[in-house]
């Protein structure tokens, strides 16, 4: 009997404490339990950055605590940029919303683009499912074209791309630029898989690509030695693809303004994918979020999915990877206007 009633004030203090601080008894459960995510992606559904997102998401639930339900909310407008508005300005910071967006979303803002209405500095990012691969510029064979002097002498090179402002594009315009190809034309209105058809025609006489891509869609003439590659601009700086050993673009700089000029664009298309979080998102539920990105990003059963859906594997980023990446932006005046007039239509800027 005596201790019987030796314990009785224990449970009683016990259950004082826990009236007095009902937190105390559920603070063991997870924030996200019971919770719903709404990733908004700034895009069409269907496309590219959309396959990767619905890779990703199952497992990026399987290691957040809590698994909450996870959803994709489509957000098309201004190349991406009215998602990642809606996320600085409009979604609380609470961990619920996440945007995902492509390589336009450090572009919009350090170059000023309309619609671009958030700082890049004061995003938080999460990590990206991919990052960019090494971009090279080519030219069909029956061009002659097999030495930089040969490209140098030539006057009136067609270049093929899709549109101005496109990635292609702007690759195109910058190879020409840096190794100062003289009076080169642009050719737009192509597809993708279309510009590999138009230089075998002769229709066309050089492009950029991504490396990748090219050895993807053109491994025969590769092979039979159609295709010669001449200059390549390493993304991350100073990775060359394994299937082309040819000089970075940023050997051909004159200065160190065209060294920067060459890095504003690597580091737009290094993280192309990322996942970002609204300013004054709390610390803790930064770290919930970046820790299950990365562990999702290290499971082989992400990178099987990312592969059946893709036909590639991921090259993911850590947030602070991409962090690290946007904060080496090159932000100054002259070299972000020079960007743009290559970025433009209107003849290449004097060197």
């Amino acid at each position: 009997m005596r201790s019987k009633n030796r314990l009785f004030p224990v449970s009683a203090l016990a259950v004082v404490v826990g009236w007095l601080a009902p937190g105390a008894a559920v603070s063991q459960t997870p924030y996200y339990q019971g919770k719903t995510i709404t990733i908004v992606r700034g895009g069409e559904p269907g496309g590219t950055g959309d396959m990767q997102a619905r890779a990703l998401l199952p497992f990026l639930k399987k290691y957040i605590p809590g698994q909450p339900t996870i959803v994709i909310e489509n957000m098309p407008g201004a190349a991406g940029m009215k998602a990642v508005n809606h996320i600085y300005s409009t979604a609380k910071p609470d961990g619920l919303s996440i945007t995902a967006v492509g390589s336009g979303l450090a572009a919009g803002a350090v170059l000023g683009l309309p619609g671009a209405r958030y700082e890049i500095d004061k995003l938080i990012y999460l990590g990206s499912t991919e990052s960019g691969d090494p971009y090279v510029f080519l030219s069909r064979k029956e061009a002659g074209l097999d030495s930089l002097e040969k490209l140098r002498a030539a006057s009136g090179l067609r270049v093929g791309a899709q549109a101005v402002g496109h990635a292609i594009y702007i690759s195109g315009r910058l190879f020409a630029y840096i190794l100062g190809l003289k009076d080169p034309k642009m050719v737009l209105g192509y597809g993708g898989p279309e510009l590999d058809i138009a230089l075998a025609r002769g229709e066309v006489d050089v492009r950029a690509n991504s490396a990748d891509t090219v050895v993807r869609r053109n491994q025969e003439a590769l092979e039979q030695g159609q295709i010669q590659i001449h200059a390549t601009i390493t993304i991350p700086k100073g990775k060359f693809h394994s299937r082309f050993k040819v000089p970075d673009l940023d050997s051909f700089a004159r200065s160190e303004k065209e060294r920067q000029l060459v890095n504003l664009y690597r580091i737009f298309l290094y993280p192309r994918w990322p996942y970002v979080l609204p300013p004054g998102t709390p610390a803790d539920i930064v770290k919930i979020l970046r820790t299950a990105m990365a562990k999702a990003f290290d499971d082989p059963e992400f990178h099987k999915e990312f592969k059946k859906l893709m036909a590639g594997d991921p090259t993911p980023l850590t947030g602070e990877e991409v962090e690290s990446a946007m904060r080496a932006l090159p932000r100054d005046p002259e070299i972000v206007g020079l960007y743009k007039k290559i970025a433009e239509h209107g003849p290449l800027p004097p060197r």
